[in-house]
C-alpha cells in the first residue's frame, strides 16, 4: 500500500495538514505515525477476517467442498511425508463463468519449499483437471499482496481481467483483489 502513489500523498497531506494545524514538527510527526499504525491494523483485521472467511468457507471441509461436489477437486503435495503445498478446483463462484470454466483456490506452498516448482507443477494440475472436464478456462482471484503468486500465473499464461476493492475500506486502503483468467489452448 505505502509503494502507492495516492497513499503517499493522503500521508503527506495528513502530515502538512497537521503540521499546518499545529505548528508542532513532532505532532505531526506523531499523527503520522498514529495513521500508520491505524493502517497496519486496519490491514491485519481485513487479512485475518479473509483467512477467517474462507476457512470457514471451504478449507473446514475440504470432503464436502472439494470431493464431493461435482467438477471440484483437492490436491495435496507431499515430501518426506509431510505436505508441502496444496490446491483446489472448483465451479466459480462468478455465475457468469459457470459452466464455462473452473476455479483455482487455496494454492499454497508452504515457505521453505518454495521455488521448487511444486506451485507450477499444481497450477498444470489444475488445468490439465478443467480441461479434461470440457472446460475452456481455469479463473482465480488473487490479492495485491501476493506478488510472487501473481508472477507465477502470469508465467503460466493467466492474465488479469479486473481489479477490484471487495469494500469501501478496502478502497480507501487501496487493497485490491486481482482476477485472473487463463484460456486453454484448443478448447471450445
Amino acid at each position: 500500500m505505502l509503494k502507492r502513489l495516492r497513499a503517499q500523498l493522503h500521508f503527506l497531506g495528513l502530515f502538512l495538514a497537521v503540521l499546518a494545524a499545529s505548528g508542532s514538527l513532532l505532532v505531526s510527526l506523531l499523527a503520522l505515525l498514529l495513521a500508520f499504525t491505524g493502517g497496519w491494523f486496519s490491514i491485519r483485521s481485513l487479512w485475518t477476517n479473509f483467512a477467517q472467511q474462507f476457512l470457514r468457507d471451504d478449507l473446514l471441509d475440504i470432503r464436502r467442498t472439494y470431493l464431493k461436489a461435482a467438477d471440484s477437486c483437492f490436491w495435496v503435495a507431499e515430501a518426506e511425508g509431510a505436505v508441502v503445498g496444496i490446491v483446489g478446483a472448483m465451479l466459480p463462484e462468478d455465475p457468469s463463468e459457470r459452466g464455462r470454466a473452473l476455479e483455482l483456490k487455496r494454492m499454497s506452498v508452504g515457505r521453505e519449499h518454495r521455488g521448487r516448482g511444486i506451485a507450477k507443477a499444481l497450477c498444470r494440475t489444475v488445468i490439465r483437471f478443467t480441461q479434461e472436464r470440457g472446460y475452456s478456462a481455469v479463473v482465480l482471484t488473487t490479492t495485491m499482496v501476493h506478488y510472487s503468486a501473481q508472477q507465477l500465473y502470469e508465467s503460466m499464461g493467466f492474465r488479469r481481467v479486473s481489479q477490484r476493492s471487495p469494500s469501501l475500506l478496502t478502497s480507501f486502503l487501496q487493497f485490491s483483489l486481482f482476477y485472473y483468467r487463463y484460456e486453454i489452448p484448443g478448447s471450445r
